[in-house]
């Protein structure tokens, strides 16, 4: 697979090894550099070493769920400008309002496309998207 060097670092949590490949895959072709991570003390132990712009976190997860680890995420002054989108198979108010307790920046809906990802990208990431060498 070739990585681009200027590629967007975008970090995928979830449990589900066909998510992570599936948004992985997506993303890859956009041209980003992406980190996966099964849980969210993985997403944590990794989220210092490459700090990605954006990370897109599953809400259902064993151990650490998406929503704790949100929170983790935005209580670290380090990380705390960091997007954070929740994914679910859910679309529950209770979910999405869970979701912004958490500080978390949005809420996709799984499945999810690959206009969905990049939207939600470009949505959080200043510049994502712009041909370089343009403003």
């Amino acid at each position: 697979m070739e990585q681009h060097s200027n590629g967007l670092k975008v970090m995928v949590v979830d449990d589900s090894k066909t998510i992570r490949r599936t948004a992985e895959a997506l993303l890859q072709q956009a041209g980003c550099q992406v980190i996966t991570a099964v849980d969210g003390f993985d997403a944590l132990a990794k989220i210092a070493d490459y700090q990605p712009s954006i990370i897109f976190i599953d809400v259902m997860m064993p151990r650490l769920d998406g929503y704790q680890t949100c929170a983790l995420i935005k209580h670290n002054s380090q990380f705390r400008s960091t997007a954070v989108v929740m994914l679910s198979s859910r679309d529950g108010l209770f979910d999405r309002a869970r979701g912004r307790v958490v500080e978390a920046d949005q809420f996709l809906t799984k499945p999810f496309s690959k206009e969905t990802l990049l939207g939600a990208i470009r949505a959080h990431v200043p510049g994502f998207g712009v041909p370089q060498g343009q403003p």
